[in-house]
């Protein structure tokens, strides 16, 4: 199969939005593709479970479902260093989440290792 990788830049205040994007990921994963994840921006504030917890996409579902059925089916999940940083986002604060904070280089490797990106 192939890999694709998605990348958010959307945060909370567009769950719809945050949450399609993780559905299409959580859909491509479910059809046997490998798929990377890569927040950035104000997406990063998405990470934190009370985060989690409350979106709600209209019609694009539970962001906590897609994101812990993406981690339950090895999807590879980024978050931007720099982005997590400004926005005081930290290992504790990912209370123990399988998520890697890279630089932009890292986001650089991953558009050209992956075989589709979706930007949302």
């Amino acid at each position: 199969m192939s890999r694709l990788l998605v990348h958010l830049a959307t945060g909370p205040e567009h769950p719809t939005r945050a949450a399609l994007a993780l559905l299409v990921a959580r859909t491509a994963q479910q059809q046997g593709h490998d798929v990377d994840l890569f927040l950035a921006g104000d997406a990063v504030g998405l990470l934190r479970d009370a985060t989690l917890d409350a979106v709600q996409g209209v019609g694009t579902g539970s962001l906590r479902e897609h994101f812990d059925a993406l981690a339950a089916g090895g999807a590879r999940v980024y978050a931007s260093g720099l982005s997590s940083k400004a926005r005081g986002l930290d290992a504790e604060a990912l209370g123990g989440k399988q998520v890697e904070l890279a630089p932009p280089d890292r986001l650089v490797e991953l558009t050209f290792e992956a075989d589709r990106v979706l930007s949302y």
